[in-house]
């Protein structure tokens, strides 16, 4: 809110308790008449001092299921004609003449159903609250303003603040943008699941429902409300007949049903209205129902419009899904960071599974050791806490690969620093091109390979797993991690060693 900010109201403060209720004898709905013209005209002569003649829609809601005003609803709540586009005109972000923002204050001070609130920017806003009170905020003290308020009969008062500025339900809380990586996602989502449902929410309380397949996402994405909030839910339409026994015995729920033409509509009802909305139900050719209670059912992952130029300035606080709880993770973690975590499970296939902070990140079996090893469980085990780097992040596929040997020290330096040394090991492998030869002395020890041509004629075949074999270190490949023996020449190396003694 912009600092100078002011409560105008109809309400003389001379009617005031000492706790200051109003005691007087006006009325808290609006008098559709001289009293309502006043409010308006006071807004007038605030945008006109301040030099606003346009206002942005922040934060739009239409009235949903209850109606707790003390006037009775209108079609339309309020906005007809306001916008030619219809009710998805009334988003977030929206630019409106003034004249348009007054009916939009208005059709507020009438609780007809439509709320909001006006900005310009940080140099001005207008906020309707309840019974009748609209606060003005300006980056000027607007003295000629105040005057014409006080003129109109209206009552101005200087404020620290507006009850009604934004304040996000958790300030930590960052919205996944639908970005380039979201519609990636929503496109291999889409393939995975053949269809999905995209609730488009370009207002509290006021959504469209579109069907995707791989055919028509790009389609969809163009016709979007700007800054409309995007939530993902997987095939939710069925057979009608089980869409109407998954109704509750009671309770909010919003019913989606697709009709024989393929639109699709939703309303959001309770118990004492199931039989009528089931009832147009009977031509529809699938059906689904949503609860409408936090945490009982949640889309797939959510999203929120970024403006043209990347920007995400629409305020949405939602109820994150796991996905989107795994995003938000997933956005402070980068490539060579390192992490600790708890190894949750090893799978058969041989990839270990590991909690770093709720989320599962894993580690493939090469990313493991250095060292030779016959299952991950020679080298972790459940329940064990683990350091690694992260090898990536990728946010579409939401997956991070970790390495445990990238926080080891690479002993393969260490080892072709011993190329020409002899050593004696045991062979561990028979294979049809030679033998495999263990030269180190722990169960984790390198091999290397004697192929068949470095084998001692007398060796190639009696040579069994386990028995003792004298091999020289000829060559290391670091590159691909591959030791390469010769026995013959360890044999040379040690003949000559004892005619030179």
């Amino acid at each position: 809110m912009p600092p100078f900010v002011y409560r105008i109201t109809k309400y003389d403060p001379a009617h005031r308790d000492e706790r200051g209720h109003y005691t007087g004898a006006e009325d808290t709905v609006s008098d559709h008449g001289p009293v309502e013209d006043a409010y308006l005209a006071a807004i007038a002569a605030f945008a006109e001092a301040a030099g606003i003649d346009q206002l942005e829609i922040r934060e739009p809601e239409i009235g949903g299921f209850a109606h707790f005003g003390l006037e009775p609803p209108v079609d339309g709540y309020g906005l007809a004609d306001l916008f030619p586009a219809g009710p998805a005109g009334f988003h977030d972000g929206a630019l409106v003449p003034i004249a348009v923002g007054l009916e939009l204050v208005r059709s507020m001070l009438r609780d007809n159903g439509a709320w909001c609130r006006l900005e310009a920017g940080g140099a001005f806003a207008v906020h309707v609250g309840w019974d009748q009170y609209i606060y003005i905020g300006s980056n000027q003290p607007c003295e000629t303003a105040l005057s014409r308020t006080r003129a109109l009969g209206l009552f101005p008062e200087r404020l620290d603040a507006s009850p009604y500025d934004f304040a996000p339900d958790d300030p930590a809380y960052v919205q996944r943008p639908a970005d380039a990586d979201f519609w990636s996602r929503l496109h291999w989502t889409v393939s995975a699941h053949r269809a999905v449902f995209l609730e488009e929410v370009f207002a509290v309380n006021a959504s469209r429902w579109h069907r995707l397949t791989r055919d028509n996402i790009e389609t969809v994405r163009s016709q979007l409300a700007p800054r409309a909030q995007l939530a993902v839910w997987p095939d939710l339409l069925t057979e009608v007949d089980t869409a109407v026994a998954a109704l509750p015995d009671e309770g909010l729920v919003e019913i989606v049903w697709e009709d024989e033409g393929g639109q699709i509509t939703s309303t959001v009802v309770d118990e004492t209205q199931f039989e009528a909305v089931t009832s147009q139900l009977a031509t529809a050719r699938a059906a689904g129902v949503v609860s409408m209670y936090a945490g009982e059912d949640l889309p797939l992952f959510t999203a929120v419009l970024p403006d043209s130029d990347g920007v995400l300035r629409a305020r949405w606080q939602t109820e994150p899904t796991p996905s989107d709880q795994d995003w938000a993770f997933l956005k402070t973690l980068r490539r060579g960071q390192i992490v600790t975590g708890t190894v949750a499970t090893i799978a058969s296939f041989g990839v270990t599974f590991v909690d770093i902070g709720g989320f599962t990140a894993m580690i493939n079996i090469p990313e493991l050791s250095w060292r030779p090893f016959d299952h991950p469980s020679d080298v972790v085990s459940v329940g064990q806490e683990v350091t690694a780097e992260v090898l990536d992040v990728d946010m579409v596929w939401e997956r991070v690969p970790l390495s445990l040997r990238a926080v080891q020290e690479d002993p393969w330096p260490n080892v072709a620093q011993r190329i020409g040394e002899v050593v004696i090991g045991p062979v561990t492998k028979i294979v049809p091109f030679g033998v495999f030869v263990r030269i180190e002395d722990r169960e984790d020890g390198f091999q290397g390979l004697v192929h068949t041509s470095e084998l001692d004629a007398s060796s190639r075949d009696v040579v069994e797993v386990g028995d003792a074999l004298t091999v020289k270190i000829i060559d290391v490949d670091l590159a691909r991690r591959r030791i390469a023996l010769s026995h013959v020449q360890a044999l040379t190396s040690t003949t000559e060693g004892q005619a030179w003694d």
